[in-house]
C-alpha cells in the first residue's frame, strides 16, 4: 500500500484540485539478472517482445523471457569501443530500434568518444543471429563536440513520422557557461530530426524537408528544437503524439516540456518559467548585454518542480497499458536524487496540466526505494522503472 499516493498541489506556482491518486506499489523484478548502471529499455516492433536493456557501461543486454530468470543474452559489448572520462553522465546513453527492424535489423546508438570528446550518434545491425549485433556494423551519422564531460543527454526516439529525434545537452559545467543552447550554429542544447533512410549533401543522414530551420543558412539545418539544458526522458504519446521531454534544471526547478517544431525552451535565459538568476551577472562579467534579445518567444515548461521535492529529473513515458487503468493518458516520471515518482495528465485539448499525482515517495530520502533513471513500457505497455543502483521495478496496481 501506497501511503504517500496523494495529488501534489503545486507546480510552478499552478494550483491543482485536490484528488486521490492511484494505488500503486513499486515490486522488483529481474532480480537474478546482474543489472549496472541501466539507462534505457526498449522493445523492437518485431513481434518478439524482447526486452532490451542498456547498461552505460557499454552493455546491451536482452533480457529473459521468464522474469525470475537469470538467463540473459549479452546483444552487444561496446564496453571497449566508447570512451569515458567521468562514468557519472558518459558511456552508453541511448537506443532506438528503427520503426520496420524485423526487416531492416538496423538499431541506433548514443555513446561517448574522447579525443575531441564528443557524443557520437551510430547505426549498427544485428548479425546473422537474431540476438547477436555486429559491432563491425557501427556507420557514424553524427558527431556532436561536448566541451565537458556532463550534460550529455542523448536520449533517441523515432517520432511517428518515421524520423529519428536526438536530445543533446548544453555542453556541460554549469550555468550555461559555453552558451550554446540559443546558437543555432550548434546541436548542444537541442533536440534534433533527423532521416535515417536518405542522405543529403554527402552527409550519413537526410534532412526532412519539414526541419524548422532547413533554409536558413545560419542555422543547422538538423535542429528541430532549442533552448534545452540537459533533457533526460522523454517519448511521444503514441495516442496524442505529443512530444513530452523532461529537462534537467540548475539551481531551483526542474522541468517537463512539450516539444514543437522551432520552438525555443528558454535555456540559459530561465530556468523553468523563471529568469535564470545568476546569467546576469555573467553576462555583464562577458562583456555582453544581459537582456533578450527583441522579439524572442519562448515556451514555459507545462510542469516543473523545485529542489523541495528532488535535484535532478527522469523523464519517462505516457502510460497507455491496461494495468493501471487510473493513469491512463499519465505522463509517468520521477527524480533521480531523491527517489519521488510522479505522474502528470495533460489535458491536450484544454492545453493544461489537470492533475500531478505523487505515486511514491520514500521515507528515507537519503535511501530512496528506487533512483530512477528511466521509466519505460514492457512489452504490454506496463510500467517498468531503472534503479541507478542496478535494479529493474514494474509499477504495479496496489489492489
Amino acid at each position: 500500500m501506497n501511503r504517500f499516493a496523494t495529488l501534489i498541489i503545486l507546480s510552478l506556482g499552478m494550483p491543482f484540485a485536490l484528488m486521490a491518486a492511484p494505488d500503486i506499489k513499486l515490486l522488483p523484478t529481474y532480480e537474478k539478472v546482474e543489472v549496472e548502471r541501466p539507462v534505457s529499455i526498449q522493445v523492437p516492433n518485431d513481434g518478439s517482445d524482447r526486452h532490451f536493456l542498456v547498461e552505460q557501461t557499454g552493455k546491451i543486454k536482452i533480457l529473459p523471457s521468464r522474469p525470475e530468470s537469470a538467463e540473459s543474452v549479452l546483444f552487444l559489448d561496446l564496453t571497449h569501443s566508447i570512451g569515458v572520462e567521468k562514468d557519472f553522465e558518459e558511456g552508453l546513453l541511448g537506443l532506438a530500434f528503427h520503426p520496420e527492424y524485423k526487416e531492416t535489423g538496423k538499431f541506433y546508438l548514443t555513446f561517448s568518444r574522447q579525443g575531441p570528446k564528443r557524443l557520437v550518434v551510430a547505426e549498427y545491425s544485428v548479425s546473422d543471429e537474431a540476438n547477436s549485433a555486429d559491432p563491425a556494423s557501427e556507420r557514424v551519422l553524427l558527431e556532436v563536440q561536448q566541451p565537458e564531460w556532463n550534460h550529455n543527454s542523448g536520449n533517441l526516439m523515432f517520432g511517428p513520422d518515421g524520423f529519428l529525434y536526438i536530445c543533446i545537452g548544453d555542453g556541460g559545467l554549469k550555468n550555461g557557461v559555453h552558451l550554446l543552447s540559443q546558437k543555432l550554429t550548434r546541436w548542444n542544447g537541442k533536440v534534433l530530426r533527423i532521416d535515417v533512410d536518405s542522405r543529403s549533401d554527402g552527409l550519413e543522414y537526410g534532412i526532412p524537408a519539414g526541419n524548422p530551420f532547413v533554409d536558413d543558412s545560419l542555422a543547422c539545418p538538423e535542429i528541430w528544437a532549442y533552448g534545452l539544458r540537459n533533457p533526460w526522458g522523454g517519448a511521444f504519446d503514441p495516442e496524442t503524439e505529443l512530444f513530452y521531454l523532461a529537462d534537467v534544471g540548475q539551481n531551483l526547478w526542474e522541468e517537463i516540456n512539450l516539444i514543437e517544431g522551432g520552438g525555443n525552451y528558454g535555456w540559459d535565459f530561465r530556468e523553468g518559467n523563471q529568469r535564470f538568476a545568476t546569467r546576469d551577472a555573467f553576462m555583464e562579467w562577458l562583456g555582453k548585454k544581459p537582456t533578450e534579445p527583441k522579439g524572442l518567444k519562448l515556451i514555459d515548461p507545462i510542469h516543473g518542480y523545485s529542489r523541495a521535492d528532488g535535484l535532478s529529473i527522469t523523464g519517462g513515458f505516457v502510460y497507455r497499458g491496461d494495468g493501471i487503468p487510473d493513469l491512463n493518458g499519465h505522463f509517468i516520471y520521477g527524480d533521480w536524487k531523491f527517489g519521488n515518482i510522479w505522474a502528470l495528465n495533460y489535458d491536450a485539448d484544454k492545453k493544461e496540466v489537470t492533475a500531478n499525482y505523487h505515486l511514491d515517495k520514500p521515507e528515507d530520502l537519503k535511501n530512496p526505494t528506487v533512483q530512477p533513471t528511466g521509466f519505460y513500457p514492457d512489452a504490454d505497455g506496463e510500467p517498468l522503472v531503472l534503479d541507478w543502483r542496478g535494479a529493474i521495478f514494474r509499477i504495479v496496481a496496489a489492489n
